[in-house]
């Protein structure tokens, strides 16, 4: 089939004759401005609504604002209206600095509220699964919450500051969880958090990412779920051997204070007994002593003194005396007259 030259010229230039000239379209232009006499100052006026929209900003109470010239870092400017060179000179970043933003690592937040909801930990165990100090694994899910406290660092000092800041956090916790036992992980969260907390701000602040960490939040630790039944086990025979060694040290400590008190109370009590039987039998001494160098003085007066003592301690213990005459021979009138004065008492 012999080619149609002609047609596929028509066919190139948009159906036929020849493609429109740089005259043309100047000439077709003049016209329209003829028609529209009004027509470069709509232009102009539609330029500087441009310049002026492009120009003038505002910032909000909780962000600031970064302006670069071609590219170039300028200046910072605070809340408020503010006025830059238009669009194409100079370019405007927002960034929120008040605002508290929040990485999440082993779990995702599908609800906020009172209750907060999380998606299964299972879809990111990559993140949450660790080993720790004494060889056993552990699913550690946490939140790291942070503010943007240098605009400049965050937007210039490094490129991608978000996954450096997921990247050094979790190097950070696996650090940390690994120098712990899969009890001190489980039990110690508070700690192994506010450690955290200190290392990922000395590394953020050697990367010159312009973030500070506000809090970094330990969710739940367990262990992987295909472990979980022994790991129960040995918990439970842990606690048993700690509930074993707590009752017999409460024993000892209940046997052994009571038996040193005996011991000590026994001995106590022979010192006082020794003691008393010595002062006493020093005390005999001494009276004796006393009593001999008064008797070696006098010994008539003090034996009489002495046998009189000695009766007068006496007779109270007797009871009714009766002192019957030696010549007396009958003594049926003085029983009488002790049974009648015991009548009339």
């Amino acid at each position: 089939m012999p080619w149609d030259w002609d047609k596929l010229q028509k066919q190139k230039t948009g159906g036929g004759g020849n493609p429109p000239q740089m005259d043309d379209v100047f000439n077709k232009l003049k016209a329209f401005k003829g028609k529209f006499p009004g027509f470069w100052l709509i232009i102009g006026a539609i330029i500087i609504l441009i310049i002026l929209s492009s120009s003038f900003y505002t910032i909000g109470v909780n962000e600031v604002g970064v302006i670069q010239r071609f590219g170039k870092y300028i200046r910072t400017t605070s809340p408020g209206l503010h006025l830059k060179l238009p669009r194409g000179i100079e370019k405007l970043t927002k960034v929120k600095v008040r605002l508290v933003y929040k990485e999440e690592f082993g779990l995702r937040t599908i609800r906020a509220g009172v209750r907060t909801q999380y998606a299964r930990e299972t879809a990111y165990l990559n993140e949450s699964l660790m080993l720790t100090g004494d060889l056993n694994v552990a699913v550690v899910p946490w939140i790291v919450q942070y503010r943007i406290n240098d605009p400049y660092k965050y937007l210039f000092k490094v490129r991608n500051a978000i996954p450096t800041l997921r990247d050094l956090t979790e190097a950070t916790m696996r650090l940390v969880v690994g120098d712990r036992s899969i009890n001190e992980v489980i039990s110690k969260r508070g700690e192994i958090a506010d450690q955290a907390k200190v290392l990922l701000q000395k590394e953020l602040d050697e990367a010159e990412t312009g973030i500070n960490v506000i809090t970094i939040e330990m969710k739940k630790t367990n262990v992987p779920a295909p472990v979980q039944p022994s790991f129960n086990e040995v918990n439970q025979a842990t606690q048993e051997k700690e509930r074993m060694v707590y009752q017999a040290r409460e024993e000892y400590n209940k046997a052994v204070p009571a038996a040193k008190g005996n011991a000590e109370k026994t001995i106590k009590s022979a010192e006082g007994y020794a003691l008393d039987r010595v002062n006493r039998a020093k005390g005999d001494a001494a009276r004796f002593l006393s009593l001999y160098a008064e008797y070696s003085k006098a010994k008539d007066v003090t034996r009489r003194r002495i046998y009189l003592e000695t009766l007068k301690d006496l007779f109270p213990r007797l009871g009714s005396k009766y002192i019957i005459d030696s010549d007396q021979k009958n003594v049926l009138p003085l029983l009488n007259l002790g049974m009648a004065k015991g009548a009339e008492r």
